[in-house]
């Protein structure tokens, strides 16, 4: 894929005061047009999860919304296999997870996927808590609710999803778990991500199969995760093998018994869900 992004400079209104800004920083009607990238080569796969990093200003946004502009998605057998959730990705799909319309329902009934297959979506997007489960989106803070933003994007099972602003509005220890489990689950459903932040502490955790990284002079680096294994021959390429995945400071979990009660309806269950 090659791309090509540049912003116009130009006013889009011409007044006095619109001149005396760009006599004031040297901006010419020759040269009013920014430059992001002209025919960058980014080698994007279907299924790859792709983080855009860098410094606000600097293009990152620009250019992931280009990538998604261009992206020719097609199916992917290996992942069919690895299917974690009952819906069939859909492989042409591509959904940007701020379009999302969450709905007034509990957030449990809001995935279209069985309970228990929602209970695991849900946790693995740092939402495991009961209490947050039996709740609506309006009664989320706001980083709950772009967790919860996250978890409708998977539960669609599309192709490929897109998140501008990934993990900003979460605190950092919850921000690198989160990238943990959208790793996990990437690997498993096959899904791709396009992904652009400022913060590069999740980087690790998150594991990215290509990682651009662009700077406000215009320079940008791209880097594959081959590469990395690469340039790193004395330590492999991070991907943690926890036996046991945080819930951002859950309460203990109660001991199973195997049944549930709804309305004085009491069921056996299948436990599990929360193994990823």
């Amino acid at each position: 894929m090659q791309l090509t992004v540049s912003h116009d400079f130009l006013p889009k209104q011409n007044s006095t005061r619109a001149a005396v800004v760009m006599d004031h920083f040297g901006i010419g009607f020759e040269q009013g047009r920014h430059v992001i990238a002209e025919n960058l080569d980014l080698p994007i796969r279907p299924g790859d999860v792709v983080l855009f990093t860098g410094a606000s200003g600097s293009g990152k946004s620009s250019l992931m919304r280009a990538a998604a502009a261009q992206l020719t998605v097609q199916g992917d057998s290996a992942a069919s296999d690895a299917q974690l959730f009952t819906l069939n990705r859909q492989d042409s799909s591509l959904i940007n997870i701020d379009d999302l319309d969450l709905g007034d329902h509990i957030l449990i009934e809001r995935l279209p996927l069985p309970a228990t297959e929602s209970m695991q979506l849900l946790s693995a997007c740092g939402l495991g808590e009961a209490h947050l489960m039996l709740r609506t989106p309006a009664e989320l803070s706001d980083g709950q609710r772009y967790r919860f933003r996250l978890a409708c994007g998977l539960a669609q099972c599309p192709a490929w999803i897109l998140a501008d602003e990934f993990t900003a509005t979460l605190d950092r220890t919850l921000a690198k778990v989160v990238a943990f489990n959208l790793r996990r689950l990437a690997d498993r459903t096959g899904a791709g991500f396009l992904l652009a932040t400022t913060h590069e502490d999740i980087v690790d955790d998150l594991s990215p199969d290509v990682h651009v990284h662009c700077r406000l002079d215009s320079e940008i680096t791209i880097v594959r995760s081959e590469e990395c294994n690469a340039n790193r021959s004395d330590t492999p390429l991070k991907k943690k093998q926890s036996p046991s995945l945080p819930t951002s400071g859950s309460a203990r979990r109660p001991n199973r018994t195997g049944r549930i009660l709804l309305g004085g309806i009491t069921g056996a269950i299948m436990w599990g869900f929360l193994a990823l």
